[in-house]
């Protein structure tokens, strides 16, 4: 099948429902061109999406490929992570993680989290106006994170300015995405090394020390590791507190329902690339092996035929959402996502009752990417 361009474009990065719903109506597994230039194949449908998460004949190991795939390259020292990880490999290193990272160390954060919310609340007190992506959506995931893995205060700004510019190089740089890259590498290195040498209570020593059965991560599969966990666990969090705080903006007096609104909103409606290891049939298409599939959560999370009225906010609905996943790479960090949108968000909302957008919503700005559905900034009026 001849592949054909994705449509993205300023109105795509602003509102990509449409697209989506075009396609899983129309061609639910369907080939097209990254602008990139990577040939894909997109899956639309929620059934689909949510049957291949767990097919075992989709691998994300990028040996799998057909080397179509052009996307984000990252040395070896950084990509052997549970991304890029098939079982048995995925299935050890997932139960090492575990040992670290446990629902309870999780939920003994709560009380941080609120520590930081009401932080950076109490510095807008006394403001007419705000960003609440700059002000509070970015700093809060990455003060989260960085304290559970142990990373020192003085550099987290450094670690969200590297990670910005890794993600969305700015224009005409085009080395500006691998100096990050390289700058983050040597710096994880360099603190895990510190954390070898005088561990503490943090999850960055807990998984130097962990082990399974006599096993213990590689070199690279924990500078691999942590690379992820700050990624991860900034990058997405950010994106969903933004949009959650804006959607209950254009929905006022609705409760806010974590569950709900990442359904409504996925910060990664995109999910990770695989690779199918023999030919497959997806919605009555046949996939070649080797060949790069794209599984759709933004468009799955919308599917009528497994949510009612998708494109309305419903809180309390049942939950089946995709946006963490589903299977053996199911976000391990799905329970601190949670703690965190739940506390980012009911607070800023008891803070200021009296919110409300300083610019018409169809001004935002949002990020270029088709891969991230994240806001660059949430000007409002505190009220």
């Amino acid at each position: 099948m001849a592949a054909v361009p994705l449509p993205v474009s300023e109105t795509f990065f602003r509102d990509p429902y449409p697209v989506y719903d075009r396609l899983r109506t129309e061609a639910p597994a369907c080939r097209v061109d990254l602008p990139d230039g990577s040939p894909v194949w997109l899956v639309t449908r929620y059934a689909d999406v949510r049957a291949l998460l767990a097919d075992t004949r989709l691998s994300v190991d990028k040996r799998n490929g057909d080397g179509s795939w052009r996307g984000f390259s990252l040395p070896p020292a950084l990509d052997a992570n549970l991304l890029n990880m098939d079982a048995p490999d995925h299935t050890r290193i997932r139960k090492l993680v575990a040992q670290a990272f446990t629902p309870r160390r999780v939920e003994s954060l709560r009380p941080r989290v609120q520590q930081i919310a009401d932080a950076l609340l109490d510095a807008l007190a006394g403001r007419a106006e705000a960003d609440l992506v700059g002000d509070y959506a970015g700093p809060l995931p990455v003060a989260v994170i960085s304290e559970l893995l142990g990373v020192p205060e003085a550099d987290r700004h450094d670690f969200r300015s590297w990670t910005d510019t890794m993600l969305i190089p700015p224009r005409g740089d085009r080395a500006a995405a691998a100096r990050a890259v390289g700058t983050i590498h040597a710096y994880l290195e360099k603190l895990l090394a510190a954390k070898r040498a005088d561990p503490a209570g943090d999850l960055l020593s807990a998984l130097i020390a962990a082990r399974e059965g006599g096993d213990r991560l590689s070199e690279d599969e924990l500078t691999s590791l942590a690379f992820l966990l700050l990624l991860a666990g900034y990058e997405n969090t950010v994106h969903a507190i933004g949009t959650g705080l804006l959607t209950l903006l254009r929905n006022p007096g609705v409760p806010a329902d974590p569950e709900e609104l990442l359904r409504y909103e996925p910060p990664a409606p995109v999910l990770l690339r695989r690779f199918p290891t023999e030919d497959i049939d997806i919605a009555g298409v046949t996939v070649p092996r080797g060949e790069t599939v794209l599984l759709v959560v933004g468009a799955a999370n919308r599917d009528p035929d497994a949510f009612a009225g998708p494109g309305e906010v419903t809180p309390g609905r049942a939950s089946g959402h995709l946006s963490f996943g589903h299977g053996i790479h199911y976000c391990v960090g799905a329970p601190l996502a949670r703690l965190e949108l739940e506390i980012a968000i009911g607070t800023v909302r008891r803070r200021f009752p009296g919110m409300r957008l300083a610019v018409p919503a169809d001004e935002l700005r949002w990020r270029p990417s088709f891969r991230v559905r994240g806001l660059v900034a949430l000007p409002v009026v505190l009220g």
